[in-house]
């Protein structure tokens, strides 16, 4: 079983595997196709993979198989499967570019969290990719695919034309005008939907006066028929506002706000980190006029009102807020959502003339009590957001009510270094004893979420990973009152719960910020509004029912310019908890974040914990801030009613 010079032959092996038809061979499937002994046979094969001509992995048949080592290059590259008739992309390996890529048109809908991504192409991924014309779009679908597909192609085009056949314009008279291409659309398809409170007169065959006050709703509904609107008008810039932007835009935020300025409304969509707020800032800059920036709790308030004060040259007297504790309305005023939304305030807001209106975590608008603030529709509207996602699929409703998304690919910001990519590790937790399982399998409904949210081990597993990251600044994320406490109490670090009282926060947010405070335990109040650009360590102890929204703010609070961004999200093995925290990765594995998957085993202080190795595997008031108690919530109920649409 040598060659000439006596090296062990590697041909003699790739015979073995040609007669048996079969890339991956036993030793005994091996000697037999040689006709050697066994013994001889695993030594030569032995020596083969000592100079890495094969490899071999432990199974249980056997327990040992093997194949050629040139192989593992192949098995290692992405490999694509499309499906042009159902627009369905199956890929294998996807490197983090593909996974980037393919964000911009297409939708992750499925993924086993290391090797496996399925993508998804509706119209309204065609109708919401962020590309100026059709030839851009396509461009990116003919870079990450690997050949051409006409059909798909074809469809692609068709959608993008559905998408351009009605726009919103403003007549020289200082009107509202939706016109069609063709006569046939306007005629069968508008004012067929519309009725008279929303347009007014017919100006021509393709051309109709739309109601001021009825143009969201003109919009939502030829959305819904399959016909997004492009909003061309001239908006109004409200009462003048002098200010000077004291930062420097980066490269991609000068784009962000050029973007804007030529779209006159939309969504910035970037990751946490990449300076949404300093590209608004630099948007307020541009309009030039009085502005309303709506944001979901008070914690957010008083961040804007700090940045816009230390960044730009505004002074206190032109900045106001607006929400449960104050209310004064200046030039440029911060409001909560819920305060904004209430009828005996609407007037304040509906009586100034705005110029700009803001919406911080612009997830939140599609729910009853924010969406009223959408109807302000003279205005530039822009909306912030790292992921625009909602779990009851009102996300369309975003891009309809305040505009197109606005943004760059996730991948080109980590590459050059502007956000830490995430480091996000899915663990997978025992549970501490028969006695807490048998407790999940007779529960039901909130107590079994609970039981597997508030397993015992997260609390071993949570002060192990601490033990392994002695030196980063960790935020440990809890869903519930009762193990946020017991967590608290174990590792002697600060709770920060909506009962928390707003002095203490602050207090607690600055003593982790300055660095004397290293470890926070935070409920859901953590998710939104709190500025912590120096975290390091997220631990996700329990979730949101899957929610992707809050995966990626949770992930967010690492992603910040320098640093080692870690994530870890437990989950209790055999619970829905697997499946709920795959989900709320989603979002992060679609914008190409890489995910891995750890089973934990029987604890072990010599076990690696680190998942940059190899191992793969409320405050009730009107900021409509809550946390979960252990009888309050649901599976798909989000902080502010917000992933079940409620208010």
């Amino acid at each position: 079983m040598t060659d000439d010079q006596g090296e062990p032959s590697l041909d003699r092996f790739h015979e073995a595997v040609e007669a048996a038809g079969n890339p991956v061979l036993t030793t005994e499937e091996v000697a037999r196709h040689v006709d050697e002994p066994r013994a001889d046979v695993e030594a030569w094969l032995a020596d083969l993979e000592g100079e890495r001509a094969v490899v071999s992995r432990d199974v249980s048949q056997d327990p040992t198989v093997w194949y050629p080592a040139e192989w593992t290059d192949y098995a290692d590259r992405e490999r694509f499967v499309v499906f042009p008739d159902r627009r369905q992309i199956v890929v294998d390996r996807p490197a983090q570019f593909t996974r980037a890529q393919l964000s911009q048109f297409a939708r992750l809908v499925d993924t086993n969290g290391e090797q496996g991504y399925v993508y998804e192409i509706d119209d309204s991924d065609v109708w919401q990719a962020p590309y100026e014309d059709l030839e851009g779009l396509l461009g990116t679908v003919r870079d990450v695919l690997p050949q051409r597909y006409p059909a798909l192609e074809e469809w692609i085009g068709d959608q993008w034309k559905r998408a351009h056949q009605f726009t919103l314009e403003t007549h020289e008279d200082g009107y509202v005008v939706l016109e069609a291409a063709t006569e046939n659309l306007m005629g069968n398809v508008a004012r067929q939907k519309l009725g008279d409170d929303h347009l007014r007169a017919p100006i021509s065959d393709t051309e109709s006066w739309v109601a001021e006050e009825a143009t969201a709703e003109v919009k939502r509904i030829l959305y819904e028929a399959g016909y997004p609107v492009q909003d061309e008008r001239d908006l109004d810039s409200g009462e003048p506002l002098d200010l000077t932007l004291n930062l420097e835009l980066r490269e991609y935020q000068h784009d962000w706000v050029g973007r804007f300025m030529e779209t006159k409304s939309g969504v910035l969509v970037g990751p946490p980190g990449s300076g949404k707020t300093v590209a608004a800032m630099g948007i307020v800059e541009r309009v030039g006029g009085e502005t309303l920036i709506l944001v979901p709790s008070r914690e957010l308030v008083r961040q804007w009102r700090d940045e816009l004060l230390a960044h730009t040259t505004l002074d206190e007297t032109q900045v106001g807020e607006y929400h449960g504790g104050t209310k004064d309305i200046r030039p440029v005023t911060i409001a909560t959502y819920q305060t904004a939304g209430m009828d005996r305030h609407r007037h304040l807001f509906d009586s100034r003339e705005w110029g700009l209106i803001v919406y911080d975590e612009v997830q939140h608008v599609p729910s009853d009590v924010y969406r009223r603030s959408a109807n302000l529709q003279t205005r530039h509207r822009l909306g912030l957001s790292a992921s625009p996602v909602r779990e009851d699929d009102l996300q369309e409703e975003i891009f309809t009510l305040i505009g197109p998304p606005i943004g760059t690919d996730w991948d080109a910001l980590f590459d050059e270094g502007f956000v830490s990519e995430p480091t996000v590790e899915i663990r997978y937790v025992p549970w501490t004893d028969d006695d807490h399982r048998n407790e999940y399998v007779g529960s039901e409904g909130h107590e079994r979420r609970q039981i597997a949210a508030s397993n015992p081990a997260k609390v071993e597993e949570t002060r192990r990973i601490l033990r392994k990251h002695p030196e980063q600044k960790a935020l440990i994320f809890v869903d519930y009152l009762d193990q946020g406490r017991e967590l608290s109490a174990s590792l002697d670090a600060p709770f920060i719960s909506g009962d928390t009282p707003h002095h203490e926060r602050a207090r607690r947010f600055e003593e982790f910020r300055d660095g004397s405070l290293d470890t926070l335990v935070v409920s859901r109040v953590g998710d939104e509004g709190i500025d912590l650009p120096d975290a390091s360590l997220a631990i996700v102890a329990s979730g949101l029912g899957g929610s992707r929204r809050q995966g990626t703010q949770r992930a967010g609070r690492t992603m910040r310019p320098a640093g080692r961004a870690l994530m870890y999200v437990l989950a209790t093995q055999g619970a829905r908890e697997e499946e709920f925290a795959r989900r709320q990765m989603r979002y992060l594995a679609g914008k190409g974040v890489q995910v891995r998957e750890h089973t934990v085993e029987e604890p072990d202080e010599d076990d690696s914990d680190d998942p940059t190795g190899d191992e793969s595997a409320g405050d009730s008031g009107d900021d409509g801030e809550a946390d979960a108690t252990s009888e309050s919530l649901d599976e798909t109920d989000g902080e502010n009613g917000d992933d079940a649409g409620a208010p």
